[in-house]
Formats: C-alpha cells, sequence, structure tokens
C-alpha cells in the first residue's frame, strides 16, 4: 500500500499542466495534514512536477526530459529575471522557444516573432498586443507596465505578459547564462541515462530459497541479484560467495547480505563510479526516495558511459572546462610537465589565483601524470594543498609532479607549481585508478 506522500505525488502526477495548486487545497482534497502535503509539494517541485513563482503561486508544469532540459519555461523565465506576471498566468508552463530583443522598428521586429517566441521589450504597448498576436509572450523591461486591455488579451490567448525592473541587455545576458546552465546539465551523465530497468532486471525476493539463485543463474549467467520484500523495496543482495555450499531450500533472506549499498537514478555517474570502485561492488541497485527498486547498472556499463562521455564534444563549459583548457605540455627541455597560463576568469576579486583553480590545476596535473603511466580512467579520493605564495593575474604557472606510489587500483601523486621559477604551491593527490 502507497503511503501518503506518494499518493500526493500521483495526484500531481495527475494535474493538468498549468493548474494551479497550493498547500491548503491538496491537504482538503486528500485528507492529510498542511506538513505532509507541504512535503510533497516540495519533492513534486525536485522532480519538476510544480514550480513555484512569487505573487503567482506553484502550478503544475510538464516534467522535462533531459534531451529538453535546455529549453526554459515562461515559469522558468519568470524567476530568472526576478519578474512579475502581469497577465496570461495560465500559459506560464509553455515552453520558449527562442527570445527576440525588440530593439527595433516595429515593422522590422515583427518579422522575427513567432508562435512560441518570448519578446524583450520596453514600454510599447503596441508592440506588446502584435507579439500577442502573433503567439508570443512579453517580457517587458525597465519595470514597466502595460495597459488593462493588453492584459485581459493576454489572459484569453494564455500567452504571458511579464515585467521586470532589469534592462534589457541585463535581461537577455540571464536568460542566455540559464541556458548555458542547462546546456552543462544535459552533458552531465547520471545512473538514469544507463539503469537496466526493473523489467530487464532479474530479481530475488524475500521469500525466495537459494533454489532460485541458481535457476536465475542458469538462465543469465548473473551471479549477483537484488533481493527485494512484497512492496519492491531493497531488502539485501546475494552473490555466488553467499550461496556457496547451502541447500537449495534455504531462504535468500538467511544468506543475503543485508542492507546492500543503493544509488538514486538522479546521482551522477561519476559518484556512482567512485563507490563501485572504492566499495568493490560489481552491481548496484538503483532505487526511488522510498528505497523500491528501479533498476540496477553495472560496473561494466557505469566505466563504459564515462569513457564514451569524455569522448563526446562539450556545448557548455564548466569552470573546469575554462581551466583545463590552458593546461599545456611544457616544452621539451625544461624541468616543467606542464604550464598554464593564469587568466582573469582563475582569479579572486583581488586578481589572485584563487583556491578552486589551485585544486583544479593538480587535480588535471595529477591525472595527466597517472594517465600516462598506465591506461585507465582516474577518479580523485583525496586532494591536500598548500597554498605557498600569492600568483598575480595573467602569469604563467609551470607545474611539474612525481608519481610516489603507484598500484593496479590506485596512486599518489606530488604535483608543484612555479611562477618566475619560484615555488608558489603544492599539492598531494591520491586516486583510484578504473581499468579500461
Amino acid at each position: 500500500m502507497s503511503t501518503k506522500h506518494e499518493q500526493i505525488l500521483d495526484y500531481i502526477a495527475q494535474l493538468s499542466v498549468g493548474e494551479k495548486i497550493s498547500v491548503r487545497q491538496i491537504a482538503k482534497a486528500l485528507h492529510v495534514s498542511e506538513g505532509t502535503a507541504y512535503r510533497a509539494i516540495k519533492e513534486a517541485e525536485n522532480q519538476g512536477l510544480v514550480t513555484t513563482i512569487e505573487r503567482v503561486g506553484t502550478i503544475r508544469v510538464e516534467q522535462k526530459l533531459k534531451e529538453n532540459i535546455d529549453h526554459l519555461t515562461f515559469a522558468e523565465v519568470v524567476n530568472i529575471v526576478d519578474g512579475q506576471v502581469l497577465g496570461g498566468r495560465s500559459g506560464l508552463h509553455k515552453t520558449l522557444q527562442r527570445f527576440v530583443i525588440g530593439a527595433m522598428k516595429m515593422e522590422a521586429m515583427m518579422r522575427y516573432v513567432e508562435p512560441g517566441n518570448l519578446l524583450i521589450v520596453g514600454n510599447r504597448y503596441q508592440v506588446h498586443r502584435l507579439a500577442l498576436e502573433a503567439g508570443a509572450a512579453v517580457l517587458i523591461t525597465g519595470g514597466f507596465g502595460t495597459n488593462e486591455e493588453i492584459i485581459q488579451y493576454a489572459n484569453e490567448q494564455s500567452l504571458p505578459i511579464i515585467t521586470t525592473s532589469y534592462d534589457t541587455f541585463t535581461v537577455a545576458s540571464m536568460i542566455n547564462r540559464a541556458i548555458y546552465d542547462q546546456l552543462i546539465k544535459k552533458e552531465i551523465v547520471i545512473v538514469e541515462d544507463i539503469l537496466i530497468p526493473l523489467n530487464e532486471t532479474y530479481f530475488l525476493t524475500t521469500d525466495n530459497m537459494v533454489e532460485r539463485w541458481h535457476q536465475l543463474n542458469a538462465k543469465t549467467s548473473h551471479s549477483r541479484y537484488p533481493v527485494v520484500n512484497h512492496e519492491m523495496k531493497v531488502q539485501g543482495m546475494v552473490a555466488a560467495k553467499d550461496i556457496l555450499s547451502m541447500k537449495e531450500s534455504t531462504p535468500v533472506e538467511k544468506v543475503m547480505t543485508k542492507e546492500p549499498i543503493t544509488v538514486h537514478a538522479t546521482m551522477s555517474l561519476a559518484s556512482a563510479a567512485h563507490v563501485m570502485v572504492w566499495e568493490g561492488i560489481e552491481l548496484l541497485p538503483v532505487v526511488d526516495d522510498e528505497a523500491r527498486l528501479v533498476g540496477v547498472i553495472s560496473r561494466q556499463d557505469v566505466l563504459k558511459a564515462l569513457q564514451m562521455a569524455q569522448r563526446q564534444p562539450h556545448v557548455g563549459d564548466t569552470l573546469d572546462d575554462v581551466v583545463t583548457r590552458q593546461v599545456e605540455e611544457a616544452p621539451t627541455g625544461t624541468v616543467y610537465d606542464y604550464v598554464c597560463h593564469l587568466t582573469p576568469q582563475m582569479t579572486n576579486p583581488i586578481g589572485m589565483i584563487s583556491y578552486g583553480v589551485l585544486s583544479t590545476l593538480i587535480t588535471e596535473v595529477g591525472s595527466r601524470l597517472l594517465r600516462r603511466h598506465k591506461r585507465g580512467d582516474v577518479v580523485v579520493e583525496n586532494l591536500s594543498l598548500y597554498f605557498l605564495k600569492p600568483v598575480q593575474i595573467e602569469s604563467k604557472i609551470e607545474m611539474k609532479g612525481k608519481i610516489l606510489e603507484v598500484s593496479r587500483k590506485s596512486g599518489k601523486v606530488d604535483v608543484e607549481l612555479y611562477s618566475s621559477d619560484e615555488l608558489v604551491g603544492k599539492g598531494l593527490m591520491t586516486a583510484q585508478l578504473l581499468e579500461r
């Protein structure tokens, strides 16, 4: 039987897109406390089922697929620009296809405005009306509003008309930044991207006997299976070593490893890989928020996916991308391994290298040196930093490293940073090595 929390989430999922909801409404409809309703609505927001807008409230939105994550809804635009919705609230769930800046003559501007667009413009009432007639939403900059007739028309067409105190250039930059951040999220591989779904997952139940393990093993050749109870909640794992010399009539519940490590579908694949390597696990159950089995991931699939992700071209750059792109092989004949030029993006507010950049440089150099020594992927486990002297903006940093020890599964590297041949920083990195 599902919990009240799960019942509320199911209820929200069945609401029409664009429908407004509240804590009081949910509590009354499902006969639960307002505290229970509030917690479930927050979870629905985390899952992308609803969004909350100041002065508007919480509305049901369409849950984004990962391939569409870079498309913003008008509701998200309102939050990005700290906007206020003047009209067309029922259309806030709609997806923004592109935005058009209205900084030209009206006739020329309207040639670019199409259904699903967002027109960013100042206090030009006629333009507001024409954009709505063309099927586009309107974002009014500079804190201006519009007239009641246009607001009424926006309500009739379910096309949002939004006002913000920011100027047009700032608003365009904020929306671009939000789309860029979404692109970076889109590139991050998560467990959900590679999990073997429940309908393809072989598992045991707590009332099974060891005989059932042998049957599954003969059918699949796999040796590890999750164990679930009647509610599909993960209770343990059974591997070949657990059933050695056990009678086929022995209950699975007696031989399983209890309270196994599990992961959620939204966890990054890098985190899951770290868990699997650190714990020496070949198969991980994937569970939902109620600890129910939704699938499994294998170590082999995780490593393949990580290697594939590293070979894909990137659209959005993270801070690490910006820093590591500056790292180059040192010229031959020098005592250094790598060099890097300190750009303005890599500094702190007073113009010196930031601690975050320092750790990224040491991680990058250490990882490259380990990969030189042994093919495979590197998962950093521990990093100790020693920031000895400040490094000025636009300096050249020269780096050299020394592998202190390396085994089949781990490595330890000492990295030193120099500026004008003066030692400015040191780091000690330990990492797990994943064989390809």
